[in-house]
């Protein structure tokens, strides 16, 4: 796969999952000088100035090597600014699943069907033959709720604005994939689902009676001192400090620029609602990767991919991507798309070395550049 594939996989599997095909134009916005960078992340800053340059209101990105930290910013963003991550929130709900699995709870290959009946049924679904563990790594087959052309209508276009604070239960979510066939038979294949991350949710409460929000938060926020990071179920408000949030709510890059920072967060659930910014998350790829959150058989679990179909440079574990960069390093983590921002999270497999970054904007911005620029020195391309 070419680098530039590797770029596309990234930011359109993961990103653009959940923002399902929001596109747009360019938002003017004043630039404000970052501290200057240290030499070995003037790429980096790099990658911030252009995305800003395309139209991105505001970008950040934080960096740590061994005990060395570096913040830079570009545009209306500051170093500790709060935003939505998106799709890394499947990496915490993993993370409780493979804990459960760790205290004998749960058998990562029961079926869905052993944890909630009836739940997956219909147009060919059958939890039966569906695990846990298809679920984790997307080879479940079962149709993502956010690929729905009438949810796609009533939550990503300009309806968005009319039902920005409606509240989604996890089983209308999944209601939604029932009305479709699965893509393909569990484990023949491999295809991103947020379907697949609400179920997973929806099995941790079954397991522990609690809600997926506060297992996270008592096993994973809480241990971890992530002061920064939350699950707000269904609270719109976005906690301080923050720069907002911005998007065209359209596919094209025409159109006025809307504010989308408040929105009731249950659209996506275990799959995508989770707070936090860059410092909190880097803390936390960090401690996974290094063994601090899982024990060293459920830590192997988490890390052993299955192919992608998006060639050999970008494989999917439990809730985690494992990447190949175009300089041979390697990167864990996972990136993040929901209205009005992107985001990604990484660290090599030691854990340290780690890079976490958002741009409050889903229709312009190459979040792929900043891992290149950190890891690789790559500067981003001149458009």
């Amino acid at each position: 796969m070419s680098a530039a594939r590797t770029a596309r996989t990234a930011r359109t599997v993961l990103a653009a999952a959940l923002v399902a095909g929001l596109a747009g134009g360019v938002l003017a916005a004043p630039a404000f000088a970052a501290a200057p960078p240290g030499p070995s992340h003037t790429a980096t800053q790099q990658a911030l100035d252009a995305a800003v340059a395309e139209g991105v209101p505001g970008a950040v990105a934080k960096a740590r090597d061994g005990k060395e930290r570096w913040t830079g910013t570009a545009g209306v963003r500051k170093g500790e600014d709060r935003f939505r991550v998106g799709s890394i929130t499947k990496t915490f709900t993993a993370t409780v699943l493979l804990q459960l699995q760790a205290e004998g709870r749960i058998d990562l290959d029961d079926p869905v069907e052993k944890w909630l009946p009836g739940v997956v049924r219909g147009n060919g679904n059958d939890g039966r033959k569906v695990t846990v563990r298809r679920l984790l790594n997307h080879t479940s087959g079962i149709y993502s709720y956010t690929a729905d052309p009438s949810f796609q209508q009533r939550v990503f276009g300009p309806a968005f604005l009319e039902h920005r604070y409606d509240t989604w239960t996890p089983e209308q979510l999944v209601a939604i994939a029932m009305e479709h066939a699965p893509d393909f038979e569990p484990g023949a294949s491999w295809e991103y689902s947020n379907t697949n991350f609400v179920l997973a949710g929806m099995v941790i409460e079954k397991v522990t009676g609690h809600s997926y929000e506060r297992e996270v938060e008592r096993r994973v926020i809480k241990p971890l001192k992530l002061r920064a990071t939350s699950a707000p179920g269904t609270d719109s408000r976005m906690p301080q400090p923050n720069s907002g949030a911005y998007s065209k709510l359209r596919r094209d890059t025409t159109g006025p620029t809307y504010d989308v920072t408040d929105l009731n967060p249950s659209i996506a659930g275990a799959a995508g609602e989770i707070v936090s910014d860059a410092n909190d998350l880097q803390t936390f790829y960090r401690a996974l990767l290094k063994g601090r959150l899982l024990p060293p058989a459920e830590m192997k679990e988490m890390t052993d991919t299955v192919a992608t179909g998006r060639g050999t440079d970008v494989r999917y574990g439990l809730g985690l991507f494992q990447q190949k960069l175009s300089c041979g390093k390697e990167v864990w983590g996972h990136s993040g798309g929901i209205h009005g921002s992107s985001s990604q999270a990484v660290v090599t497999r030691d854990g340290e070395h780690s890079l976490a970054a958002n741009f409050n904007a889903d229709w312009t911005g190459d979040s792929q550049a900043l891992i290149d620029a950190e890891f690789c020195g790559t500067a981003p391309k001149k458009q």
